[in-house]
């Protein structure tokens, strides 16, 4: 008899019971090593469940270990692998509303398949580290949305553990004076350490330093910064307007953080700069880059995890990873090296 992280209801998350299910013969199962714990974890938790309030729903989807068991119709994985789950890729999409979630210490994977849900750690690159590949991914499609490229100026809202992959990845990629912008002092330092500048919207102008470090353009009479691309990770409701009055001709913005109330659009100001506003959701193919780079990155990503703590203070880590002072927790089970 096992464990597993279960909602239960509004702000009721227990560590239960679990008789993990047999596996059948196009499974996968997962000895866990690492699992970290998502902002998305703690919005179905605050939520009550998937898809309503009561619904008793298994929690954890950022997760890498090791192969205990391959059902006979499964090829290219074997006992003993180290891998990472592609919960997207899975069909209970674990951890978001199906019946299996990683925070457990055997994980059923569903219809296992090698390179698609089923995706090898490199040698080298610790279980913590691979646990981050789903954070990172989603990282990714966010500065992929929005076209990022080599030289270009970058503003990215939100310091969190998606805003902080954001700040790597397009560090990593040569764009140009970063900035990342956060509330949270030890947010900002982190983004700092990964080669950003850093505004605080709490007691700085934004709109001054940003237009300070980008520089600025005329645009039909009005001052505009000279920021390429603008990335929300963070779903403050001010920040679509601070975009809008700060784009010069052609600038790009991906919303990537969930929005739970209508916000107001200034369509106005867009007729003279003629931005694009986008979106940016989940990693439809991002996770064999992010894996590629994790020899290379592995210190770097390493670093962003804030706490690391044992599988049995899993509820701990939740209020940990809630707090504005925490990167990215991540949960270990055992030896998760």
């Amino acid at each position: 008899m096992g464990k597993l992280l279960t909602i239960h209801d509004v702000n009721d998350v227990r560590l239960d019971d679990y008789q993990r299910p047999g596996a059948g013969p196009a499974d996968v199962v997962i000895r866990m090593k690492a699992v970290g714990i998502c902002g998305s974890d703690l919005s179905y938790i605050k939520h009550g469940g998937i898809p309503a309030p009561g619904t008793l729903t298994a929690l954890g989807h950022e997760g890498a270990g090791e192969v205990i068991e391959v059902g006979e119709k499964v090829s290219g994985v074997s006992p003993g692998q180290r891998v990472i789950v592609n919960p997207m890729m899975t069909p209970s999409y674990i951890g978001s509303g199906g019946p299996e979630g990683a925070f457990t210490e055997e994980l059923l994977v569903r219809d296992g398949i090698a390179g698609v849900n089923i995706l090898p750690i490199p040698e080298g690159v610790s279980y913590e580290v691979a646990a981050m590949c789903e954070p990172l991914a989603v990282a990714l499609h966010g500065v992929n949305r929005a076209q990022a490229k080599e030289g270009e100026k970058i503003v990215i809202f939100g310091c969190g553990p998606i805003g902080l992959g954001m700040v790597l990845w397009a560090i990593d990629r040569g764009c140009k004076d970063v900035i990342a912008l956060d509330l949270s002092a030890d947010r900002l330092e982190r983004a700092k350490a990964l080669g950003a500048h850093v505004i605080d919207p709490g007691s700085e102008d934004v709109a001054a330093r940003i237009q300070q470090i980008h520089g600025t353009v005329s645009v039909f009479g009005k001052e505009k910064s000279q920021t390429d691309a603008y990335i929300d990770a963070a779903g403050g409701p001010a920040i679509l307007g601070q975009v809008v009055s700060l784009a010069k001709t052609h600038a790009r913005h991906v919303i990537t953080a969930a929005y739970l109330k209508p916000i107001e659009l200034p369509a106005g100001p867009m007729l003279t700069t003629e931005m694009t506003i986008t979106s940016a959701v989940g990693y439809p193919t991002e996770m064999p880059e992010v894996i590629a780079a994790m020899p290379r990155l592995k210190d770097t990503i390493a670093a962003m995890i804030s706490h690391t703590l044992p599988f049995e203070e899993v509820i701990e880590g939740l209020a940990i990873a809630a707090s504005p002072q925490s990167g990215k927790v991540m949960i270990a089970f055992g030896d998760a090296r």
